[in-house]
């Protein structure tokens, strides 16, 4: 049951952190909202349920043929702690938020999906740090798996359709104090998975 509650809130950290970071998506899902409705907003949150089945099953694929092999394991999971570690840089550092107010049509959930699949963070992630993750998952059991991904999307999903109720009562709340810290924070947990994956890449190239 540990190792499950470990892959769970792995998932709910990385879900919650790229959930609610003022990258390309959620800017998208911010001004859809403001726009024209919370509708459209909610439109653009669902988009990485649409946009991120072929990425997944093409990284896990890959990775899966790979996992015999512990030096190119080790330097992916390397590689995977260096894009963590990026990551929590980006939210431990963040400022503030600037919505565009440029008014072009309401295709939301086209603009969604061009916005996600032209995104690289969710290719990135899912080889360096999605697919390792869910390999060793399945290597415990499928129930360990099933717990990360649902705790991914769900946080993922969830943390930008809880914007967008959040911004259409009151607008002025990403510019605030608890939605800057509130990243920040996730920013500090996602050094801890950081090293994490930093530790396992070392070990498996057998420098500890």
């Amino acid at each position: 049951m540990g190792s499950e509650l470990t892959f769970l809130m792995s998932g709910i950290v990385f879900g919650l952190s790229a959930g609610i970071f003022p990258g390309p998506l959620f800017m998208l899902v911010i001004t859809e909202t403001l726009h024209y409705s919370k509708n459209e907003g909610i439109k653009v949150a669902c988009t990485p349920l649409i946009t991120d089945v072929p990425i997944i099953l093409i990284t896990v694929l890959i990775f899966s043929k790979l996992s015999h092999l512990d030096s190119l394991v080790g330097l992916i999971s390397i590689c995977g702690g260096l894009f963590i570690g990026y990551l929590a840089y980006e939210n431990i550092t963040v400022k503030g938020v600037e919505i565009g107010t440029q008014d072009v049509g309401s295709q939301s959930l086209k603009k969604g999906i061009i916005t996600n699949f032209l995104n690289p963070h969710p290719y990135l992630f899912w080889f360096a740090v999605g697919a390792p993750t869910v390999v060793k998952a399945l290597d415990i059991n499928l129930f360990s798996t099933v717990l990360f991904i649902a705790g991914f999307y769900v946080c993922l999903v969830g943390s930008k359709i809880v914007a967008v109720a959040v911004v259409e009562r009151s607008r002025s709340f990403i510019r605030g104090k608890i939605y800057i810290y509130t990243i920040r924070f996730l920013g500090v947990l996602l050094l801890i998975f950081s090293v994490w994956f930093l530790l396992d890449g070392v070990t498996l190239l057998g420098i500890l």
